[in-house]
Parts: structure tokens; C-alpha cells; sequence
């Protein structure tokens, strides 16, 4: 095929994939042969070079064909040259060793006297240089941004800005020359300038200064542009020259940032543009966008914020999606600059919940929660619980948290709180996360004239739907816990949807329905036990008391070793008496309020919280998901009885510890939800050891006193395995031991993910004073880590857990560990 009209139709016309590969092989194959020919002429070698840019559009390999295409640079044809420029464009770029044979065609182009070629040039150094080649042709750049012509000034500026991109320390030699073309009055090297002025000051703010005193002459050309009449050649649909005008502005923004003097100059222009701009065409908009981004950034009067939130707000209205998106966008972030003004706009946002653009709806959604204050709350949250009752699944984990953030926040009232989170779980429980379970447990436990109101409303609720878990977990919780409220039969709020005289027989049908439910999980059905066994001290029907041990003793067969143990332990509890019973089944005392110094670590210091797995899998149940349910961290009954409860729950697991009993926190925790673990052997462990080895760290205490004596610093190696080296210095003081333990990588490996955990005696209390300083040892690095022991009068006993990788594989070890003599 001589021509490439006729390659062309060959392969359009090729019938299948074969036909078409077969084609393009073929003319390949004669072009690597016709390249071998040394007279090849102009004309050939020009047809070649175009069917290898249209093999190039077909996604073919066209590598052979770079050499050609620097021959035809070369050549004086002009033909030659625009086709070789083409292509070496297109073949070529940075990486290729090919392009260091191009810069000496670059040069001689650079300094022709076409300026048609000099364009050329100008063109492909812009698209295709390299670092290297920037600091050869940087001189020859400079030059032609000073020259007469506007054509090549245009491109020079152009070409400029892919030479400070690739070697920014070349800017410096441009900045005056780029200054006349800021006063150009032809459009295009005028627009051309103001884009290489915008990446010198994007590139080093610095240069910021150096355009400032330009912001005058800027004004001007933009006043110029709006106020103009009609240009047919810069019009855009009735707008004069909409590029230049966006170019301006961002540009006006950037000088205008953080400057009021320059500020002031450009408000009354950025005013009339503002207003005197046609919304109506897309153009238009485009040029109102810029506008309001450039009074958003600038130190704007309090009046054109608002113009500009307003004209945000019309973009709302627009029957074009990609505006609405970019109006919702940008509302988001003025609306922590003028909340007021964008609650003007509120309704237009909340339309927006609506629209079928799934990702309108999502920046809408955003935007909404954003808006929410004291004032309002009522009325939005009753508008985000509409939405979330028609919302794609999707977004109601996002929803549900916002909703529960937004009501713990602004709450008008505690009944308030609760029937919008009860709303909450009955619209969306299967997407409700286990913190807002927890927040609402922690809610109801302190609000104690709603318990009755609270629980009344949730049995109603799980009565009428027993689809949504979290409703199902929350509502076993709360029916476990305040039973006796429910089947006392009264009142404190008078509400329709509130339940009277439910009976004994009414609970416990509800409970085990779910358990034969396809809607039974394994979370689910931990709950229901444990409430089902709480309700045995709540009820004084017999029957249904015995109806529950059944149960219990119907679960002791399953096939999960959590519900199973669960089920065993619980009723082991209906052989020691109702007095006993009724001890250890008592109401959970009142959460203190949480702080963040309060947190109770029972993991790691170090190491984050896991997440807890529902449905099927395996919970991962610890003291400090038990702790978030319960509403407080280490908290204690201040009671005597709950000390002597504890005393029994011990003695009834078959662990008697020594020494007067202590509370303890984890073994209530475990009958609201916990994973018991098996007793331990000996006899001087702690109650906490029931329940599992767990690192119990308590608030940081202060140092001891200067007067306090210190012991001399010991040195003890704790551990050395997998080249992780492990010491404690000691130092005793006044009633507290204090170790500074270290951690050393004495191997050429990386070890990663460090975390130590440590348990202690029950007489013994041991308080982090210093987190881990860094998880990721390197050869021969080093990490450290301070505690403090108080209550130890003799040597120390530490059960210690090392987890970490070392060689990509992770690795835990546990020991116990004791102070030498």
C-alpha cells in the first residue's frame, strides 16, 4: 500500500481481528524494510513516518520509527519538519536516549528565521523536554519572550513553564521578562503570561511580591473585558474572551491572598463581574465560579462573601449536574466562613437529598450534616431521618453516625436524644456502628426518669421488627438491664407507641422467637442469654424463670464455643440460689462520664483498639468493649454487696482469690456481653485472670517526690529471641517500682508492629507512664517504654506478651517473668 489513505482503508476494512493484525503486520514489516533503504526520499520517508503515527493511535508498537523522525528534523523542508515534530512528539519522550539527538535540531530551530518553525520548536520543547534539555535551550526560551512577535511570544511563554517545572531554579531568568507580557494587549500572549506568572508563583511563593505591583494593570484588563461590547474575536456565546477573564482571576486570586491593600484594589472589580456576568450560559458560570473562589480566598468584605455564597446557592437551581456538584463543593468549604449566609441556602440543599445524581446526593448529605446547630436541629434531622428511610444502603453507615454525632451534640432534650436515635435503629440497625450502640446504652443508664419511657419504647419497637440487629442488640440490653420497669405496667410519659401490662410470658416469648429467627446471629444471641438470665431476677413468675433455664440449657449444646461456655456459666448460676442469683444479676451502677484521660487501655498502650466482628464471626470481645457498653472506664460499685457479688461470681467459677475481695470490672462486663475465658489454675491469680491475661493499665500518676530514695538501677535480660533483645532497668522508690524497659534489634533485620503486654498481680497495679517510643525497630535501633508498679513488696511477677514481626512474619510469645532474688 503505497499511500496512507489506502493503509487506512485496508484496515477498516478488514472483516475480523485476524484480518486486521495480519494487515498491520504486513505494512509494518515494509516499513522497517523501506527504513533500511538508505535512498529513501523525502516523500517515502514522510509517507512512513505518517502510517507509523496512525499505527500509534491503534495502540501498536512503533519504536523503530523514532530515527526517522529526527532524520526529517533534519531535513529544510518545511513538510519535513512539521511532520517530524509530529511525530517525535508523539514517539518520543523524556526517557528515550533518542531525545539527546533532538536538541541540536531544537536549536538550530530555535534561531530560524520562519517563525512557522520556531513554533514548531517551541511546541514539541514544551511538550517533550527534559531536565537536561531545559538547561541547554533555557537561553534560546528567553530570547523569544522578548522578541517583537506576538506569535512567538505566545508560545516562549508556554514552552517557559515546562522548563521551571522541570528545573525550578531556571525561574529566576524569567521573572522580568514575563512582566511586559502582564501589559500585552493582544488576548492571546496577554493569557499566555498570566498562565507562566500563576506557575511562578504556585512554584516559589516568593515570587509573590514581584506581581504584586501588577494588580492594577490586571484589574484593568479585566474591567475591560467585562464592560466591552461585543468582539467577535474573543466572543463565547455573548462573554468577551471567558478564558482570559478565568485566567485573571486566579491569578488576582493568588496575589490577593493574605493581602488586604491588594485586596481592597480588586473587591469593586470582583463586585461587577459578580453581577454584571450572564448566568444563563455555561461560560458564564464558569467565569462566576472563578469569581467566587477568588472572594472566597481573598480578604473580601463580609458583603461580596455573601454575593458570593448567593451565587453558589443560584448554581444550586441549575439544571446542570456538573454546577450543582461544584456549587455543593464549594459550599462545603465557605461554610465554616459564613455559616449564615449558607443557611439562607438550606432548603435548596436539602432538595438536593433528592435529586437521582447519586453523587449530588452524597456532597448534599455532607453539607447537611454541616449546617446542623442548636437552632436547627430538630427540623434537619428530621429531614436527614426522611432521607435515610429512601437512602441506597450505601450511605447509611455514614448517616447513622452523623445522625447519632449531630443528636449527642445539639440535643434540645434526653427525650429527644432517645427517639432519635430509637428512630435511627429502626430505620437503619443493620448499619448502626457498635459506638453508637454503646452511646445510646451509656444515655439511657444515666438518664434514669427515661429508663421506664426508654424501655417501654424499645420492647414496642423490637415487637414490630425484629430485622434490624443493632435494634435487636440495643433493645436486649435495655430490656435485660430495666425488665422489672417494663413489667411493672406504668407510665412516666403517656405516648401511643408505648406499651402497656406487658407480662412475664410477653418478654420471653419475644426473646426466643428471635433466637429461632433467621435473623439470629451469634452477637445477637449472646445478648438475648445474657438478658434473658438478668430477667430471672426481674420476674416473679416461676414458670418463665424455668422456661429461661431451659433455654440456657438448650445452648449449652451449640456448636459456637462462645455461646456454648456462656450459656454453661449462666446456668450454673440457677444452682446457688436465688439470693445468689439475684447478687450477681444486679442493675449495673450509673456510668461515670468519660474522659480521654480515663480510658482504660486493657490491650495495649500502643496499639489501637480492634474492631468487633458480628453475624457469625467471632467477637473479639475485650474489657474496653465492654467498658464503652457499660458507659464507664475502670468503673467500680461503690457498694459493699457488689465487692462481696464479686467474691461469689469468683468462688462460683471455681477461683477463690486470696485477701479481701476487690471489685472488678470485667466480671459484671462479661454477663452484659463479655468472652469469658477459662478459669485459671492457680489460686493466687487475680479475678481479672478469669477473664483472660489483659494488659490493665490506669491513668498516669504523678512522679514520686524528690525526698523519695531510689535503689541502684538493675539491668535484667527479659527477652532475646528472633533478635529482639529485651531489658528492664528497676528503680524502686517510696511504694512503687518503676521499670524502664528497652527494646533492641542486635539482627540485620527490620522488626515492625512492636507492642508489649503485661499483667500483674490483683494486689499490684501497674500504670504506663510512657507509651512505646516507636513499633519499628531497624538494625541495631532501640525503643523504650516506662511503667510503674504500685503495691509490690517484694520482687517483681509479670506475665508479659511480646508480639511483633521480624522477617515478615509475625510472631507473639508469652512468659512469665519474675524479678531475681
Amino acid at each position: 500500500m503505497t499511500s496512507l489513505k489506502q493503509f487506512i482503508r485496508a484496515v477498516r476494512s478488514a472483516k475480523t481481528l485476524n484480518d486486521e493484525r495480519g494487515v498491520i503486520q504486513k505494512e509494518s514489516a515494509a516499513i522497517r524494510a523501506s527504513f533500511r533503504d538508505d535512498g529513501l526520499g523525502h516523500n517515502s520517508r514522510r509517507n512512513n513516518v505518517s502510517k507509523l503515527l496512525y499505527l500509534f493511535t491503534l495502540g501498536e508498537r512503533t519504536h523503530f520509527g523514532q530515527i526517522e523522525c529526527v532524520k526529517l528534523l533534519a531535513s529544510p523542508r518545511f513538510a519535513d519538519k512539521r511532520l517530524g515534530y509530529l511525530g517525535t512528539m508523539l514517539l518520543l519522550d523524556e526517557n528515550q536516549e533518542v531525545l539527546t539527538l533532538v536538541t541540536n535540531s531544537l536549536k538550530n530551530d530555535l534561531n530560524h528565521n520562519n517563525q512557522y518553525i520556531v513554533g514548531l520548536a517551541l511546541c514539541t520543547l514544551g511538550n517533550i523536554a527534559s531536565a537536561e534539555m531545559a538547561r541547554d535551550l533555557y537561553d534560546e526560551v528567553d530570547q523569544l519572550l522578548a522578541s517583537q512577535n506576538g506569535y512567538l511570544r505566545r508560545k516562549a511563554a508556554l514552552c517557559a513553564i515546562r522548563i521551571i517545572r522541570k528545573v525550578p531554579e531556571l525561574q529566576d531568568h524569567y521573572i522580568e521578562k514575563v512582566k511586559p507580557l502582564l501589559q500585552d494587549r493582544n488576548h492571546g500572549v496577554l493569557l499566555c503570561g498570566v498562565t507562566l506568572v500563576i506557575e511562578m508563583c504556585l512554584n516559589m511563593p516568593e515570587a509573590i511580591e514581584q506581581f504584586r505591583p501588577f494588580t492594577s494593570t490586571l484589574t484593568k484588563h479585566l474591567k475591560a473585558l467585562t464592560s466591552s461590547g461585543y468582539a467577535p474575536e474573543h466572543d463565547v456565546t455573548g462573554i468577551t474572551d471567558p478564558f482570559l477573564q478565568v485566567k485573571i482571576l486566579k491569578l488576582l486570586r493568588i496575589l490577593g491572598k493574605g493581602d488586604v491593600q491588594v485586596s481592597e484594589q480588586i473587591n469593586d472589580m470582583l463586585a461587577q463581574v459578580a453581577t454584571n456576568t450572564d448566568s444563563t450560559k455555561n461560560v458564564g458560570n464558569a467565569v462566576l465560579y472563578e469569581t467566587v473562589l477568588t472572594i472566597l480566598d481573598i480578604e473580601a468584605d463580609s458583603s461580596l462573601r455573601v454575593l458570593g455564597v448567593n451565587i453558589l446557592g443560584k448554581f444550586l437551581s441549575n439544571k446542570d449536574n456538573n454546577i450543582r456538584y461544584v456549587a455543593l463543593n464549594t459550599l462545603m468549604k465557605v461554610v465554616t466562613i459564613e455559616p449564615n449566609a449558607v443557611q439562607r441556602h438550606r432548603n435548596t440543599i436539602l432538595d438536593c437529598l433528592r435529586d437521582p445524581d447519586i453523587s449530588i446526593r452524597r456532597r448534599a448529605l455532607d453539607l447537611s450534616f454541616t449546617l446542623i446547630n442548636k437552632d436547627n436541629v430538630r427540623l434537619l434531622i428530621r429531614e436527614l431521618l426522611a432521607f435515610l428511610e429512601i437512602a441506597d444502603n450505601e450511605f447509611k453507615p455514614n448517616i447513622t453516625t452523623q445522625i447519632s454525632i449531630a443528636a449527642d451534640k445539639f440535643a434540645p432534650s434526653k427525650r429527644w436524644h432517645i427517639d432519635t436515635i430509637l428512630r435511627v435503629l429502626k430505620l437503619a440497625g443493620n448499619y448502626v456502628k457498635e459506638g453508637i450502640l454503646a452511646s445510646f446504652i451509656r444515655l439511657v443508664a444515666t438518664t434514669s426518669d427515661l429508663q421506664t419511657y426508654s424501655v417501654q419504647k424499645l420492647y414496642a419497637a423490637l415487637k414490630s421488627d425484629i430485622t434490624q440487629e443493632g435494634l435487636t442488640l440495643a433493645a436486649a440490653w435495655v430490656i435485660g438491664e430495666y425488665g422489672d420497669l417494663l413489667l411493672r405496667g406504668g407510665n412516666a410519659v403517656e405516648d401511643e407507641e408505648v406499651v402497656k401490662n406487658v407480662k412475664d410470658v410477653d418478654v420471653i416469648d419475644l426473646l426466643s422467637n428471635i433466637l429461632r429467627s433467621a435473623y439470629e446471629s451469634q452477637v445477637v444471641t449472646e445478648y438475648i442469654l445474657t438478658a434473658l438470665t438478668k430477667l430471672t431476677t426481674r420476674m416473679t413468675d416461676a414458670a418463665q424463670i424455668e422456661r429461661v433455664r431451659r433455654i440456657l440449657n438448650e445452648n449449652t449444646r451449640s456448636l459456637d464455643v462462645e455461646i456454648q461456655q456462656r450459656a454453661v456459666e449462666y446456668g450454673n448460676l440457677f444452682g446457688f440460689g436465688n439470693d445468689i442469683r439475684s447478687g450477681v444479676l444486679e442493675k449495673m451502677p450509673p456510668p461515670e462520664a468519660r474522659t480521654a484521660e480515663d480510658s482504660l487501655m486493657l490491650d495495649s498502650v500502643s496499639s489501637p483498639r480492634p474492631a468487633r466482628k458480628t453475624g457469625k464471626a467471632t467477637m473479639q470481645s475485650t474489657a474496653v468493649d465492654l467498658l464503652d457498653l457499660m458507659g464507664g472506664d475502670d468503673a467500680t460499685p461503690a457498694a459493699a454487696p457488689a465487692q462481696n457479688n464479686m467474691a461469689l461470681l469468683a468462688d462460683l467459677l471455681g477461683s477463690a482469690p486470696s485477701g479481701p475481695s476487690q471489685p472488678s470490672s470485667n466480671g459484671l462486663l462479661d454477663l452484659v456481653g463479655g468472652s469469658p475465658a477459662p478459669a485459671p489454675t492457680s489460686a493466687k491469680d487475680d479475678i481479672l485472670s478469669l477473664f483472660g491475661n489483659l494488659n490493665v493499665s490506669t491513668p498516669p500518676v504523678s512522679s514520686p517526690s524528690p525526698a523519695a530514695v531510689a535503689a541502684p538501677v538493675n539491668e535484667l535480660t527479659v527477652y532475646n529471641k528472633n533478635g529482639l533483645l529485651v531489658t528492664f532497668h528497676i528503680e524502686r522508690t517510696a511504694g512503687a517500682v518503676v521499670v524502664h524497659s528497652k527494646f533492641k534489634n542486635v539482627e540485620m533485620g527490620n522488626i515492625s508492629g512492636l507492642n508489649l503486654q503485661i499483667a500483674v498481680p490483683k494486689s499490684q497495679t501497674i500504670q504506663f507512664q510512657a507509651p512505646l517510643s516507636t513499633t519499628e525497630l531497624g538494625p541495631g535501633g532501640e525503643a523504650t517504654q516506662a511503667m510503674r508498679v504500685v503495691g509490690s513488696n517484694g520482687p517483681l511477677r509479670l506475665k508479659l506478651r511480646f508480639i511483633y514481626n521480624a522477617g515478615g512474619s509475625p510472631i507473639s510469645d508469652q512468659m512469665n517473668w519474675s524479678e531475681p532474688k
